[in-house]
């Protein structure tokens, strides 16, 4: 099975390329980020014509995530997420994740909140946001420590400083706050690996370049979205590349697009694992 994740950066202003990408790429699992529009808006119906079901869950013309499979796409939530209280006042909910068995494994498509600065009352919410999902990824792994979840999408977390181009230019920023990476490595410690990183190893490997400075021509990028896959889903994992090359050209989202390869799961030859991760 090959799975990926693409913050595309408003689904209907690059649809076309979207489509094209996934001809070209003969991914049977998209999860998408910052589609920028509400259900009702989403393009439904150009996927579908593709041969892709969809789930999409968008609140309003910002953020908004969805997750489109050609190999079924069941138990459709946004469980943990929605527990999570808005930020502001009046609180403000944001449309940040949905979940979806697709081929046997708990697909998570999540757009983690940007934080925007380390004062500010999203910063505040992105931690809370993340201790959400880590308590609900530990709960999916006590139930069935087979579970077979992958975790993808725009963390808005360089990990490491090896995932900016230069870290001095991000002191006193998110994205690279101890907080911030304490909350990945607790992800990873609870049992969800980085599957792509031993394929794509850094420094200078980057998924995002911002529009502005020439950050794309010049290699000044980040590496903030992930594919983090359960001890199950790891081993399954055969290869992982960053489509690095469809962040060029007209158009282009800023995020380029994250592919993993999938093994059958050993000893079956079919998927397994439907049903855990789907709270």
């Amino acid at each position: 099975m090959r799975l990926a994740t693409w913050n595309v950066n408003s689904v209907r202003a690059r649809l076309d390329r979207v489509l094209a990408w996934l001809e070209r790429s003969d991914v049977d699992v998209l999860a998408l980020q910052e589609t920028k529009c509400k259900d009702e808006q989403f393009p439904a119906q150009a996927f579908a014509d593709a041969g892709y079901e969809v789930a999409h869950h968008g609140l309003s013309q910002w953020n908004g995530v969805a997750l489109l499979s050609r190999v079924g796409l069941q138990d459709v939530s946004t469980a943990f997420a929605d527990d999570v209280p808005g930020f502001g006042a009046p609180p403000v909910r944001e449309a940040r994740a949905i979940g979806a068995t697709c081929g046997g494994v708990r697909v998570w498509s999540l757009y983690v909140p940007n934080g925007r600065a380390l004062d500010d009352p999203h910063y505040a919410y992105k931690l809370l946001w993340l201790e959400s999902l880590l308590g609900a990824g530990r709960g999916w792994l006590a139930r069935d420590p087979r579970a077979q979840v992958a975790l993808v999408g725009d963390f808005n977390i360089a990990p490491l400083d090896e995932d900016v181009w230069d870290p001095s230019v991000f002191e006193g920023a998110t994205h690279v706050s101890e907080p911030e990476r304490a909350a990945f490595r607790a992800l990873e410690a609870a049992g969800f690996t980085d599957v792509v990183r031993p394929h794509a190893p850094g420094p200078g490997t980057y998924t995002y370049w911002d529009y502005t400075q020439l950050r794309f021509p010049k290699r000044q990028g980040m590496r903030i979205d992930f594919v983090l896959g359960s001890p199950a889903l790891a081993a399954r994992v055969a290869a992982a590349t960053i489509d690095r090359a469809e962040r060029k050209g007209k158009g282009a989202s800023d995020h380029a697009p994250v592919v993993v390869e999938l093994d059958e799961p050993a000893g079956t030859g079919a998927p397994a694992g439907t049903v855990p991760g789907g709270a």
